[in-house]
């Protein structure tokens, strides 16, 4: 393949991997470790644990996500992240953004058929 793939890859996911990982605190709050295989089982290759603590911390530092440590049955604490009210008007905004770019792609790239 020409041209660095993986790092093209990179670069992809990380336009839209605090979107996903928004969207899916909307949807059920979670721990690091289970929103990285709620994604993966979707499809979405979503990078290691570190990283997914990195978007994370970058969602909060926004004061688009909070944590909370909660009890857990199997082993220590966990700190389980949910969206706040910003965060979901956030969310709207970027979901709404990402449809008008994937739509114009999506057009370009029937044109290459």
């Amino acid at each position: 393949m020409v041209g660095n793939a993986d790092g093209h890859h990179a670069q992809l996911m990380r336009g839209v991997l605090d979107m996903c990982i928004l969207a899916s605190l909307v949807v059920r709050p979670s721990y690091g470790y289970e929103l990285l295989q709620r994604l993966k089982h979707a499809g979405l290759p979503a990078g290691s644990e570190a990283s997914m603590y990195l978007v994370l911390k970058r969602l909060k530092k926004h004061e688009l996500a909070e944590a909370e440590l909660v009890a857990s049955d199997s082993g220590p604490a966990r700190k389980v992240y949910h969206a706040t009210d910003l965060g979901r008007a956030v969310l709207a905004e970027w979901i709404e953004d990402w449809r008008q770019v994937n739509q114009g792609v999506e057009k370009v790239l029937a044109g290459l058929d």
